[in-house]
């Protein structure tokens, strides 16, 4: 799968967030956006990476910068994954992965010693104008908001 570089457009998407709305990367324009996939809701790794950007939220905030995940899960799930955890930003369902192909975050991984095919949690820092300011491919959930606030000089 192809990764996505620095300077490099982000892959346009239309995806249904947590309340079934539709939500397009268009809808960002102008604004700076932290874009993550992560495998599965309420799981404890997701939970981590969630939840500390729900924690970086106003920071994040204070930057210019909006965040969304995307995960295979259905809306329904999302939702009560959001509920949950109070994280308060889209989470969007990417069941066929066509986005996180687009994204280089579909692929081939290994877990505990068997391959299968999945999400490789990745996150991706995107511009004003779409384009790719960085990318992180098999980031640790505690690693986005910090890469993230690096890459900004924060």
């Amino acid at each position: 799968m192809p990764r996505l570089n620095p300077g490099e457009p982000a892959p346009d998407f239309e995806l249904e967030n947590q309340e079934g709305k539709k939500v397009r990367l268009s809808d960002y324009a102008g604004r700076k956006l932290l874009l993550y996939f992560y495998p599965k809701a309420d799981t404890p790794g997701c939970t981590k990476q969630a939840c500390s950007i729900r924690d970086a939220r106003d920071e994040l905030a204070d930057a210019g910068v909006a965040a969304l995940g995307i995960s295979p899960d259905k809306p329904g799930t999302q939702q009560k994954f959001d509920g949950k955890y109070g994280l308060g930003f889209p989470l969007l369902s990417d069941p066929e992965h066509k986005v996180a192909e687009a994204y280089g975050a579909w692929g081939e991984k290994s877990m505990y010693g068997k391959t299968t095919q999945g999400i490789i949690r990745s996150s991706f820092l995107i511009n004003e104008e779409g384009k790719i300011i960085q990318a992180w491919y098999k980031v640790k959930p505690e690693d986005t908001v910090p890469k993230a606030k690096a890459a900004l000089g924060k």
